[in-house]
């Protein structure tokens, strides 16, 4: 073992002599930019967005995390806001290969995603979550207006407000039914079995 230690160290204080720093020394090459059109409001409000998207992520992650305690012990609930979670960090992830294909990440990517932030981790009631959850999904649909009619106002955007429009848009607005949908059903079953109403709902997810 302290044969391997000194070897180690010898070849630590040698190798930068004999081989150098070791680091890769290409510049980035030099290419045309008249293919990058998406410029201003438009690419500041897609940054937003995914920042918005990795938040959402994170905020139902909080929420399976809790309902997988075994105090609380929910597992239906669970897998359902894990997976919100993973379509939300998908949305996310499409976003910015979005701007990848449109030239916008050949540069530093460090200020792309900043540190998500949970809102909350705990939670009364099933109902009570989704309730936030629905919540959280509004947020995310009004964002993501917003970012439409930003975009829509220059006419090489056309293709990134019809991404948005038919395939983000519509993904928000079902899954807001689909949520408004499920917390009617448990509200009416705790209204008439109260917490046998909960894990019965539970159960069923």
């Amino acid at each position: 073992m302290m044969k391997f230690l000194v070897g180690f160290c010898i070849l630590a204080v040698v190798a930068p002599t004999v081989f150098g720093d070791l680091k890769c020394s290409l510049g980035a090459p030099e290419l045309p930019t008249e293919w990058i059109d998406l410029r201003g409001d438009c690419v500041t409000a897609m940054r937003n967005q995914i920042q918005k998207e990795i938040d959402a992520s994170y905020q139902y992650l909080a929420m399976g995390a809790y309902f997988s305690r075994d105090t609380v012990n929910r597992p239906g609930f669970a897998e359902m806001f894990f997976k919100s979670a993973k379509e939300e960090r998908d949305h996310g992830s499409k976003l910015i290969e979005y701007l990848s294909m449109r030239g916008h990440l050949t540069e530093g990517v460090t200020d792309l995603i900043r540190t998500p932030a949970i809102q909350k981790d705990e939670w009364a009631s099933g109902a009570d979550a989704l309730e936030d959850a629905l919540k959280l999904e509004t947020q995310v649909t009004k964002s993501i207006r917003k970012l439409i009619q930003t975009c829509e106002k220059k006419p090489n955007f056309y293709h990134l407000v019809d991404y948005l429009t038919g395939v983000y848009l519509e993904e928000q607005l079902h899954g807001q039914r689909e949520l408004a949908g499920k917390l009617s059903t448990l509200k009416k079953l705790m209204t008439n079995h109260g917490a046998l109403g909960e894990f019965l709902f539970d159960k069923d997810l």
